[in-house]
């Protein structure tokens, strides 16, 4: 079925769990799909096809190569795949984003979906594939697909531009949501098969020769994207500002979790040999019950933030260790426990300490604090 007109007259439909842009006439596209990718002025279809086959169901080519399926997936929608180019996800199309932005005539749409709860990596993040002999990998889940549509016509360095602006928005939306890379401790920028394609109008008197960020599509670009990519990642996982309100998020990759703070608190239990123990589901218990505190998500977002200062190289050693020295113990006043820090607990830094060691040091010490905080059975703090 129809469910948008975009500003350039074409028509976007919902079937067969793909988005399918028509194009009504001449039009300047920029793809990074497999299928005529590129730079095209023939295309007459673009298409953002969900190729989750169902929860637990390994996603399976249906031909040889990613380029030969997606021309498969493009002959099931009815399309030409000569004259069609399309990007695949596991999200699903049930959940797209559609956010418009004009200054007087310039109209700019994003069409969305997105997901990076699993694939969610930063740029430079070690990579687990190399392509070779034509041969690539099918689309994992977690994916951010973006058709962005312009009603004017573009020359095609404006074109490619736009490709770069779209980009920024994209990981600007990632970075204001402080999503997590799931393959290294840094912030997301996006996942590892992201897809986007560019369509604007050809055939007109005018061209627009910048899509940067001093110019009003640029901005349009910019807002349109965002907004989309922030409502599709909320619609497809729930990821939102309320939901990374929580310790346990804003650390998530720094790889601490309920299960890591949990072996810590038992480690604790056996070296103090404490005679009565919190069982584990009371121990998970009193993790949630703190989790989303105001206090503890504000220090914990700060103590997060001074391990990436570290390790971009923003602040040194010194000066991080000291200020998350100060965090833990705030953190330690918030629940009335002796700080574990003084004496010999303390964070130290040795000569021969590289910024790793520290980093690490610093991320046990968080959890070492959390582990002895849930670990107490403090009727007023756990209710």
């Amino acid at each position: 079925m129809m469910i948008f007109k975009l500003a350039t007259g074409d028509e976007v439909h919902k079937y067969k769990k793909s988005i399918v842009v028509v194009l009504k006439d001449e039009r300047k596209v920029l793809s990074t799909g497999p299928l005529n990718g590129g730079y095209k002025e023939n295309l007459k279809y673009v298409f953002n096809n969900d190729g989750n086959p169902g929860a637990g169901i390994a996603c399976k080519m249906k031909a040889p190569t990613y380029e030969e399926h997606m021309g498969v997936i493009a002959q099931e929608l009815g399309l030409d795949s000569q004259y069609t180019t399309g990007i695949s996800t596991a999200a699903s199309m049930e959940n797209v984003s559609i956010k418009t932005e004009n200054f007087e005539d310039l109209i700019v749409t994003a069409i969305v979906t997105g997901g990076i709860e699993v694939n969610g990596g930063r740029v430079g993040d070690p990579a687990y594939y190399h392509e070779k002999n034509n041969k690539s990998e099918m689309i994992k889940l977690g994916t951010i697909n973006i058709i962005l549509v312009i009603n004017k016509e573009l020359t095609e360095g404006a074109l490619t531009r736009a490709m770069v602006t779209c980009t920024e928005a994209k990981t600007a939306a990632i970075q204001e949501l402080m999503a997590g890379s799931n393959y290294s401790r840094g912030l997301a920028t996006g996942s590892g098969t992201d897809g986007t394609i560019i369509i604007c109008n050809s055939n007109l008197e005018n061209k627009l020769t910048n899509a940067g960020k001093h110019f009003k599509l640029g901005e349009l670009i910019g807002k349109s994207v965002k907004n989309a990519v922030k409502e599709a990642l909320y619609k497809q996982t729930g990821l939102s500002g309320e939901s990374q309100h929580s310790f346990l998020q804003r650390m998530k990759r720094f790889n601490i979790n309920e299960e890591v703070i949990w072996e810590k608190y038992e480690k604790i239990s056996l070296h103090k040999k404490i005679e009565n123990p919190l069982l584990k589901h009371g121990f998970i218990h009193n993790i949630h019950t703190i989790e989303r505190e105001n206090d503890l998500v504000t220090l914990t977002s700060v103590y997060a933030h001074l391990i990436d200062q570290l390790d971009w190289e923003l602040l040194s050693e010194n000066e991080v260790v000291k200020e998350c020295r100060f965090i833990l113990e705030r953190i330690c006043g918030l629940y009335n426990i002796d700080n574990p820090l003084i004496g010999h607990g303390d964070i130290k830094i040795n000569d021969n300490d590289c910024k790793e060691t520290i980093i690490l040091n610093l991320i046990d010490k968080f959890v070492l604090i959390i582990a002895i905080i849930c670990g107490e059975d403090n009727k007023n703090i756990f209710i």
